[in-house]
């Protein structure tokens, strides 16, 4: 099947349907729970743009700072509504090590200092030099 044959990915919209549901929000409520901008007062997530999100019509794929609202609002990481909106409207597939640890040390990285990188860089470079 040629690229452009593939089916259109759900991976956001598929997540956003599920917890949605687990958590038996309406449309309108987890516009709320997702917030404002501060300097607007305008909502990051229209319960519009999520309605047609969930029913796979087409949409603008969702900012940066709309999935940081969907990750409040669904209380979800917020890396997993990135790689979700990363596959479905970019193509993008996360590969992390089967273990999962790699993902843990992945998402803790970004709450490092820049020295504390650098050591655990250094650490990882004895016990695995880079080639």
């Amino acid at each position: 099947m040629a690229e452009q044959d593939a089916p259109a990915r759900t991976d956001l919209s598929d997540l956003v349907r599920t917890r949605r549901a687990e958590l038996r929000l309406s449309l309108r409520r987890a516009e709320e729970l997702g917030g404002a901008d501060p300097e607007t007062g305008k909502s990051w997530i229209k319960y519009s743009w999520i309605d047609r999100l969930e029913k796979g019509e087409a949409v603008v794929p969702p900012t940066l700072d709309q999935l940081k609202s969907f990750a409040r609002a669904l209380d979800l990481p917020f890396g997993r509504l990135q790689d979700a909106a990363g596959a479905q409207f970019f193509g993008i597939d996360t590969v992390w090590h089967k273990s999962g640890q790699a993902r843990a040390l992945v998402e803790r990285a970004d709450r490092m200092t820049p020295e504390q990188l650098d050591q655990l860089m250094r650490l990882l470079d004895t016990f695995a030099p880079p080639e």
